[in-house]
């Protein structure tokens, strides 16, 4: 008789951010759905974000293109599987558009705003399909790339 191998945890798939801003949940949240907002500090620099458009409700899309110095477009579509304003994010690019199934999934992101009294808690939890997902996602440098744009966003946040 085969036994099928016990499935990976879902620590072994997924990959974790915490911050603390300087900023209320509701400027955190703006700045990821709000498209010219996300513009400002989506990618790690000296990449860009030349396009964002967000549909900020559960089953409604997004579409954010990061660009890199070359010139090359990246687009990264998805869609919200929950909203809950100022508190919490899920998206997932399983989904292109209107329940499109995407042709290859990579991640469900995770999205929390902590309130901290005036600054937030902010964590970014990744929960990847495979654990070689995960693996090329930290050899793409999630660690270093999150962790800048989560520094733009922190400057940012000071701006608005």
């Amino acid at each position: 008789m085969n036994t099928p191998h016990p499935p990976s945890s879902i620590a072994d798939r997924e990959l974790v951010l915490t911050r603390i801003f300087d900023a209320p949940p509701e400027k955190v949240f703006r700045a990821w759905t709000e498209p010219e907002l996300i513009k400002q500090w989506f990618a790690p620099l000296p990449w860009t974000t030349p396009f964002a458009e967000t549909d900020v409700r559960p089953g409604g899309s997004n579409l954010i293109t990061m660009r890199s110095p070359e010139g090359d477009d990246y687009p990264n579509p998805g869609v919200y599987l929950e909203v809950v304003q100022n508190e919490r994010l899920v998206v997932t690019d399983a989904y292109t558009r209107a329940w499109e199934p995407s042709e290859q999934p990579f991640m469900t992101l995770i999205l929390t705003f902590e309130d901290l009294g005036g600054k937030t808690r902010y964590t970014a939890r990744v929960l990847h399909w495979s654990v070689a997902d995960r693996e090329r996602h930290e050899q793409m440098g999630f660690h270093a790339g999150w962790g800048q744009c989560a520094d733009q966003l922190a400057e940012l946040l000071r701006r608005i």
